[in-house]
């Protein structure tokens, strides 16, 4: 007896273990695009063995004519495909900010919604190429390893698992997929609008450079980017031991500068990181962390640094003390110049 396609049969293969690791059902994010619908219909054959309840959701993000009659087309087809519940959700996306950052934070705001309402996780239909282009932009923008290392399979966030079972697939594969099965599938223009980073990145860098280094660059940019997720998987580790041997009190407690300075300075910072957002100091940029930093590495007697929501770090008697919001002038009782203290002359 002839098995599946063999585009099929790797859209299966991808999604198969993953669905079991968890009894919790399945949400799969659906667009309408070759590669959430063949996502979805992976899982959807996938379900039956594995146990596992799987739904469907799709959002309307009313930014285009005609996406309304759209997202009730894609909840049919997820429907057809047996997927249960589906639903349409829709997404108000504020003006304020680029077109791709806000529709994507209305979608993730809609879909943690469904989830958490659900006790779902939610399915990604995110690709090798999705991958290679993050990495692409996160070299050029010089946002940091962490965006170099691209996505990853699995995430947690506010109480949410996203899981993204593609990013091993081509989106080539996707595609022949759906094609396989007979699935109708939508290309959304965004995808090739020349006005958005990551279209262009899509449409003219990934081809360049695939043409300017002999093939393969996609590819390689995922590896690189599984290569660098260890390396840092592994700083975060060491990071969170250092931080529990020297803040082993309550999050927020004082962080004892003297040995965090001897730390080398990839893991002092993410020490530093990691005490912040333990303490719950949110939206915590590059800038915050390297004034963070220098209270330890480059202390010279300066003040407060000030932190988003309005907080702020201070050293004083020998540690850095998070400061609370509306914080001002010195703590009763601190001794800043003590001699460990002192800012160099030099």
């Amino acid at each position: 007896m002839a098995g599946p396609p063999r585009a099929v049969a790797v859209l299966r293969s991808a999604v198969r273990a993953g669905l079991r690791v968890s009894p919790a059902p399945v949400l799969a994010a659906c667009s309408g695009g070759p590669d959430s619908v063949a996502l979805a219909a992976a899982l959807a054959f996938e379900a039956r063995a594995a146990g596992v309840r799987v739904g469907g959701v799709t959002v309307d993000h009313r930014l285009q004519p005609g996406s309304a009659e759209r997202a009730a087309a894609t909840a049919a087809l997820l429907r057809g495909l047996g997927l249960d519940p589906v639903r349409v959700l829709t997404a108000t996306v504020p003006a304020a900010g680029g077109p791709e950052g806000a529709a994507r934070a209305a979608r993730s705001a809609a879909l943690t919604a469904a989830a958490a309402e659900l006790g779902a996780r939610v399915a990604l239909g995110h690709t090798l190429d999705d991958q290679a282009e993050t990495v692409l932009l996160g070299l050029g923008r010089g946002s940091g390893p962490r965006s170099v290392a691209g996505m990853v399979t699995v995430r947690v966030d506010r109480g949410v698992t996203w899981w993204r079972p593609l990013l091993g697939v081509r989106r080539r594969t996707t595609r022949a997929a759906c094609a396989d099965q007979g699935l109708p599938v939508w290309d959304d223009p965004w995808n090739t609008d020349p006005a958005l980073t990551r279209a262009r990145v899509r449409g003219e860098l990934l081809p360049l450079l695939e043409e300017v280094l002999g093939g393969g660059v996609a590819p390689a940019l995922a590896r690189t980017a599984a290569m660098l997720r260890e390396d840092l998987d592994a700083l975060d580790a060491l990071a969170a031991a250092e931080l529990d041997r020297l803040a082993p009190g309550p999050p927020g407690g004082p962080l004892p500068a003297v040995p965090l300075a001897a730390l080398p300075a990839a893991l002092r910072r993410r020490v530093l990181r990691g005490w912040l957002r333990a303490a719950g100091v949110p939206d915590l940029q590059a800038v915050h962390l390297a004034a963070v930093d220098a209270l330890v590495g480059g202390w010279r007697g300066q003040g407060a640094v000030d932190l988003p929501g309005g907080a702020g770090v201070r050293r004083a008697s020998g540690s850095l003390e998070l400061l609370a919001r509306g914080h001002r002038g010195p703590r009763p009782g601190a001794t800043p110049d003590t001699p460990e203290e002192r800012p160099r002359r030099d």
